[in-house]
């Protein structure tokens, strides 16, 4: 199966998820404190939302090189780390180390220092 997407179907897909490269530039990770860490990814779906707040459910592919920043999660965000390595300090102190094959569900309202130390590459799902 080759590098492709279909975005348009019924139940929109990306092939080869750890190696799609077909990705929208999402800007520079905003306060890096060690970087400039850049932001790139697919979204694949989200809900119309005309709600005060825009807390549509969203779904899509993400990839961020290295670098350091904190992190503030304004909603529930489920992780499946695809690729690269990085590690989350919550703000109590509590370390999570993502690789391959981690998922992580990160609850509303988690805080803390995202540090990534290999291109990261995940699929996520915010709700």
């Amino acid at each position: 199966m080759s590098n492709k997407s279909k975005l348009d179907s019924s139940a929109p897909h990306i092939y080869n998820a750890e190696t799609f490269d077909d990705l929208a530039d999402w800007g520079e990770q905003p306060d890096c404190l060690e970087g400039p860490s850049r932001s790139s990814g697919r979204l694949l779906f989200k809900r119309p939302d005309t709600s005060v707040g825009g807390n549509s459910p969203e779904t899509g592919l993400w990839v961020v090189t290295p670098g350091k920043w904190p992190l503030s999660i304004p909603r529930d965000e489920f992780c499946h780390f695809i690729g690269g390595r990085a590690t989350y300090v919550r703000d109590d102190g509590e370390v999570i180390e993502v690789r391959p094959g981690t998922c992580v569900h990160f609850p509303a309202g988690w805080t803390g220092i995202c540090t990534v130390h290999e291109t990261l590459r995940n699929v996520y799902m915010l709700r």
